[in-house]
């Protein structure tokens, strides 16, 4: 468990009493030391923040320029540095956290954990769904916009949309990933469409590394060795995230400024899909602004904007990076030191939710859906919104933790309402828009179902330890006749009358 000693930031300055004594003012010492330890606690937060401001700055005084492409991509290269760390850390992160999170667990825990963490995904995925149609036919996005042409937002080099294949194949595909046939294949092709492409199939990594665990606690002191490996690796893995956190101001800079730059006619998108962009970041907001945290507080009783606080700069890390495995090193190390969330269950639910749990993707397909369904005036029946609620919810499950990974599954919505797909273009246009907020709410849809499992972990623990001192308690008068009488005894006055009681005679051989 982690002691409170060893959180920093809003876990312990909610602890921390002034600096000074009662009788003292506040000298400028004492002042100059809490402003030392404000930024010594929180400067991470202000540099990954600063940064993706000074990047917003740093975009819009390029685009004057009219930076050629060779130049643009010069501007990106220290934030695809950083996106090219974190991705080299998921592999060993995902697999070792989740291998000593399931063998850190008995069965039972497990278990619940795993039911509630599989219940709490689901239904708070399909809330999201629900909420983006419902936003979807009150604003209706699709409306106005049906002459609107790809050639008029500039998508002619952006490459052809997905392939649209058949529902069953899509979900065939899906239980494919979960079971690969190589694991060393498995770090860098999964299975989209029915042939392999580039791209770690993490889920089928996920479930392999928590059988693994599983099985390793299962065979006792013979695995205690490999469970000590694997939680040393882990270990090691942290200790290079924490260092990767520091360049992460940086990389954010010049990914958010190379993104402005690239830019072409924002008004023209704007206003041309301005409803669409309007309606999927209200749903976003609603859902991880209201939804999310009225869900925490229900389960916990505490402030989940607090705890939120805590959480700044995986929230910064998701908005610049557009990509939920990415988030997922700077997210397991804040929600631990700066929230004080168990280890056991920090490293075994979140990178499950980071490739399960897709509530902002859910509400950003569904909007979609509908979007294309208005612009090519289709009345949705009850049947095809019930299609669009299920498909959403499944899919967002097998949706790549990558930037545009949501587009790939709408082309599996849109196909089994029997809408064309050729209208997705449309969605890249403003996918780079979206998908920010989008994998904002992914990542803090993950980071409260482990704050919810944490509490819910703690009460269980603390009522186990009630009842066992209960039970201890009870026992204690108990314990000298259970001795006297106990045929392991052997009795130094065989004549006394203690020898000749049933109990005093029997042999233990």
């Amino acid at each position: 468990m982690e002691k409170s000693s060893e959180t920093n930031g809003y876990l312990d300055s909610a602890q921390e009493g002034p600096a000074t004594g009662p009788g003292e003012p506040g000298t400028t010492a004492g002042r100059a030391g809490r402003c030392a330890g404000f930024l010594r606690r929180h400067g991470l937060v202000l540099l990954t923040v600063s940064g993706v401001v000074a990047g917003a700055g740093l975009g819009a005084a390029l685009r004057g320029l009219k930076l050629n492409r060779t130049q643009v991509t010069y501007l990106a290269f220290p934030g695809e540095m950083l996106l090219r760390m974190l991705r080299m850390i998921i592999l060993p992160l995902v697999v070792c956290s989740l291998v000593s999170g399931a063998a850190s667990l008995d069965a039972s825990s497990l278990g619940r954990l795993g039911g509630i963490a599989i219940a709490y995904f689901g239904l708070t995925t399909l809330g999201a769904s629900a909420l983006a149609v419902a936003l979807a036919f009150i604003i209706k996005p699709g409306s106005g916009a049906q002459t609107l042409q790809s050639s008029d937002l500039g998508l002619e080099d952006s490459g052809p949309p997905p392939v649209p294949k058949e529902t069953v194949d899509s979900f065939l595909d899906l239980t494919r990933n979960l079971f690969p046939s190589n694991l060393v294949v498995a770090t860098f092709q999964t299975i989209p469409i029915g042939t392999e492409i580039e791209g770690m199939n993490i889920l089928g990594l996920v479930l392999f590394a928590l059988v693994l665990g599983v099985a390793l606690k299962k065979l006792g002191s013979e695995g205690e060795e490999l469970i000590r490996f694997f939680n040393a690796f882990n270990e090691a893995t942290m200790v290079l995230v924490s260092w990767i956190m520091w360049y992460v101001p940086v990389g954010i800079m010049f990914l958010v400024g190379s993104k402005i730059v690239e830019m072409k006619d924002i008004i023209m998108l704007v206003t041309s899909l301005g409803k669409y962009i309007f309606t999927s970041i209200l749903g976003h907001f609603i859902h991880g602004g209201i939804v999310l945290p009225l869900i925490y507080f229900v389960f916990t009783r505490k402030n989940p904007f607090r705890f939120l606080l805590g959480l700044l700069t995986p929230f910064a890390t998701a908005f610049a990076t557009c990509s939920s495995s990415a988030t997922l090193p700077s997210m397991m190390k804040c929600i631990e030191e700066n929230n004080g969330v168990d280890k056991r269950i920090s490293r075994f639910i979140l990178p499950i939710g980071a490739t399960v749990n897709m509530d902002g993707a859910a509400i950003f397909q569904c909007v979609a859906a509908v979007f294309i369904a208005q612009l090519n005036n289709v009345e949705l029946r009850a049947g095809q919104i019930f299609t669009i609620l299920v498909t959403a919810t499944a899919s967002s499950v097998g949706a790549a933790g990558v930037p545009a990974g949501g587009v790939l599954t709408i082309a599996i919505i849109l196909e089994a309402i029997g809408l064309p797909t050729h209208d997705l273009s449309l969605i890249l246009a403003v996918d780079w828009i979206v998908d920010r907020t989008t994998t904002v709410v992914n990542v803090e849809g993950d980071a409260l179902g482990a704050g919810i499992l944490h509490h819910l972990n703690q009460k269980a623990m603390k009522r186990g330890e009630q009842e066992l001192s209960e039970v201890k308690v009870e026992a204690v008068p108990n314990c000298k006749s259970e001795e006297e009488t106990s045929p392991l005894v052997t009795h130094p006055n065989p004549a006394g009358p203690a020898a000749s009681t049933p109990e005093s005679k029997e042999s233990v051989l």
